[in-house]
């Protein structure tokens, strides 16, 4: 026997707040936890919030989660969402099913930490650059805080520089990965091509060349955002997701894409909490593995520049399980 089942029970803690507090209200504690008060507290009287256990939460319209995700709480709209967005917002836990676009709430893991396999930001990675380096000029990935920038340079020649994590997962896993970019410039011309996903290795030249992958996929000169699988057996070219994305480096021009591999028969991609191309089948199934976490940035030929393109964040998870909400 591993373990006994124990029922969870909510934890609270002591809290006097300065401002009246009422039944129900999310608020965030002095020491930066998220909290709920079960009824209301008057300015001034000690009372009892909730500090953890699952909780449920009113969840921003249209959005959708997918089961083991991050939730912050949206100050301004008084509801959960997949990011913070630069205002009063925190981290409220993680979720512990996914829910769909319609629901009104979600249940929410309060403070709970998110289980992460795979960090290729955090955790060890590997990248080699093809093309001419040179200080002020093309590089490998450079750091900016917790970020990566990929670049390319005027340099008439093929260039590639890229992330993959050293730490894989098997497909049987059932991995999700999560990705997070902001495209500061587009590049100048066709030429050049990003991708960003689950791989099974890197490409010296054309990540389109991998023979196991799930990505999220731009062309230079081109806002579109396109999905594309492959696993050595099925091929699903580019295909627009229709959505854009803005050009900058400002935390409102980052994009979030969530690639669900749980079940390899049907990947679904998802761009800032929507689904996106869910009628069109992405097979990996036949992927032998492991899979890594890849951004790849390439041109085939000429002066064209790009970025740079930053990746704030770069993780698979796996072992995700529904539950019952």
């Amino acid at each position: 026997m591993d373990a006994v089942y124990k029922k969870r029970t909510l934890e609270t803690v002591d809290y006097t707040p300065a401002a009246a507090v009422a039944a129900g209200q999310v608020l965030q504690l002095p020491d930066g936890r998220a909290a709920v008060a079960p009824s209301a507290i008057a300015a001034g009287v000690l009372g009892a919030v909730i500090v953890s256990g699952l909780v449920k939460v009113t969840k921003t319209a249209n959005i959708q989660f997918l089961a083991g995700g991050r939730v912050f709480w949206d100050h301004s709209d008084s509801a959960a969402h997949f990011r913070a967005v630069n205002d009063r917002d925190f981290y409220l836990g993680t979720t512990p099913a996914d829910a769909a676009a319609a629901d009104t709430t979600l249940t929410v893991d309060l403070n709970a930490s998110q289980r992460v396999t795979v960090d290729a930001l955090a955790g060890p990675s590997v990248s080699v650059a093809v093309g001419t380096q040179a200080l002020g000029g093309f590089l490998p990935p450079v750091v900016h805080g917790g970020s990566r920038a990929l670049q390319l340079t005027s340099t008439s020649e093929a260039q590639k520089v890229d992330i993959l994590s050293v730490d894989a997962v098997a497909l049987a896993s059932r991995p999700i990965f999560e990705g997070v970019f902001r495209v500061a410039t587009n590049g100048s011309g066709s030429a050049s091509d990003f991708n960003i996903g689950l791989a099974n290795a890197t490409h010296a030249s054309d990540a389109g060349a991998i023979t196991e992958s799930a990505f999220l996929h731009t062309n230079g000169n081109d806002l579109n955002l396109y999905a594309e699988s492959d696993d050595g057996t099925t091929e699903v070219a580019e295909t627009d997701t229709t959505v854009d994305f803005a050009a900058g480096s400002a935390a409102a021009d980052r994009v979030e894409v969530w690639i669900d591999a749980r079940d390899p028969e049907d990947v679904q991609f998802y761009v800032n909490g929507v689904n996106v191309l869910p009628a069109t089948v992405f097979d990996i199934s036949a992927a032998t593995g492991p899979l890594k976490a890849l951004a790849h940035y390439e041109k085939t030929t000429g002066t064209e520049t790009g970025g740079p393109i930053y990746i704030d964040r770069m993780i698979i998870r796996t072992n995700v399980e529904a539950q019952a909400a």
